[in-house]
C-alpha cells in the first residue's frame, strides 16, 4: 500500500471534498483525486460516492477511514516515543486547542502542569469554537484539545474523551451592585442585570433551565462567548455573573468581586480530548493527573 495516497484519501474525507483537502495539501484537486483513485483500485472498492457537489464516503470508505485514523495516529506517537527515548534536546512540542467557551483561568490552571514538566516544553495554545478544534485535532494538528463538553460519536472523528473533573457554579457580582440587589439567593437573581455565556456554552443551556425552575428572570444585559471579557464587565458592575466554584477564591481575588451565591444544580465537566485512548504524551499525562488529584479532587 502506498501511505502517501492513503494520507491523501484521509485528509479528503476529513475534509470533506477534493478542493478544500487540496488547499490543505497544497497539490490540485487533479492530482488528489488521481492518488486516490490510484489507491482505490489497489483496495479494490470505490472510497468515495458524489452527493450533490460534495462527496461522501461509501461504507468501505468508512472502514478505509477508520484504520486511516489509527495508523496515522500511531505514526504520530512513535515519532514521539522515539524522540524522547533518544534524549534529543530539542523542546517537547505541545499543541493544545482551548474552547472558548472554557474559563480563562480554568484553562490556565489545567495547562499549568505541562510545563512543569522535568524536560523542556514549547506549548502552542490555540484558542476557538469546539468543533473546529475537533477537527483539527482530527487532523492531527493538535495533541489535545481543552473543552467542557465530550466530543460526539455523531460528528465522526476518532477522538477520545478523557474526564477531568467537574465544577459546581458560583453567581458574582461587583461590592456596589450587590448593595442593589433585593432579597436572599437566588431570589435576588429576579430582576438583575446578568451578564451570561453565549447560546452555544453548555453552561448557559444549564443556567436557561435552572431560571425556569426556581421561576426566575433576570435582567439579561450582555452575552459572551469570550468569559474573560464577561467577568471583566462583571468587575465593573454591568452584572451578575458565573464562574466555576473552584475559581471561586481566584475570581474573588482578581475581579474585586462578592459571591452572592452557589448552585449544585449548575454543573460544568471539563475534558481532555486527544486521539489516544491510552494517553502517552507526557503534557497531556501531567494535565490529567494534576486535574483530577488537585484542581477537581473531591
Amino acid at each position: 500500500m502506498n501511505f502517501k495516497h492513503l494520507r491523501y484519501f484521509w485528509t479528503t474525507a476529513k475534509a470533506g471534498g477534493i478542493m478544500r483537502a487540496g488547499e490543505q495539501l497544497n497539490t490540485t484537486p487533479q492530482t488528489l483525486s488521481g492518488q486516490i483513485k490510484q489507491l482505490e483500485e489497489w483496495l479494490g472498492h470505490d472510497l468515495f460516492k458524489k452527493r450533490g457537489r460534495g462527496l461522501e464516503l461509501t461504507s468501505e470508505g468508512r472502514v478505509a477511514l477508520g484504520y486511516a485514523e489509527q495508523i496515522f495516529a500511531l505514526g504520530d506517537e512513535l515519532e514521539k516515543s522515539i524522540r524522547l527515548a533518544r534524549g534529543q534536546s530539542r523542546p517537547l512540542e505541545f499543541r493544545v486547542g482551548v474552547a472558548d467557551s472554557v474559563a480563562k483561568s480554568v484553562a490556565y490552571r489545567l495547562l499549568e502542569p505541562a510545563m512543569g514538566l522535568a524536560e523542556q516544553v514549547h506549548m502552542t495554545c490555540h484558542e476557538g469554537k469546539f468543533p473546529e478544534l475537533v477537527a483539527q485535532l482530527s487532523l492531527n494538528r493538535l495533541d489535545l484539545v481543552l473543552a467542557d463538553e465530550p466530543v460526539s460519536r455523531k460528528i465522526g472523528v476518532k477522538a477520545f474523551n478523557h474526564g477531568l473533573g467537574t465544577s459546581s457554579m458560583s453567581f458574582f457580582c461587583a461590592p456596589a451592585l450587590r448593595s442593589q440587589l433585593q432579597g436572599p439567593f437566588p431570589k435576588c437573581l429576579h430582576g438583575a442585570p446578568m451578564l451570561i455565556q453565549g447560546p452555544m456554552s453548555s453552561v448557559r443551556q444549564q443556567l436557561d433551565h435552572w431560571f425556569n425552575k426556581h421561576q426566575l428572570q433576570p435582567r439579561l444585559v450582555g452575552e459572551f462567548d469570550d468569559s474573560a471579557l464577561m467577568n471583566a464587565f462583571g468587575r465593573e458592575g454591568r452584572g451578575v455573573f458565573t464562574s466555576p466554584t473552584v475559581l471561586e477564591e481566584e475570581t474573588q481575588a482578581q475581579f474585586g468581586v462578592e459571591v452572592i451565591g452557589r448552585s449544585t444544580e449548575l454543573v460544568e465537566e471539563f475534558f481532555a480530548i486527544s486521539v489516544e485512548r491510552r494517553i502517552s504524551h507526557p503534557c497531556v499525562a501531567a494535565i490529567t493527573k494534576a486535574a483530577r488529584s488537585d484542581l477537581f479532587a473531591a
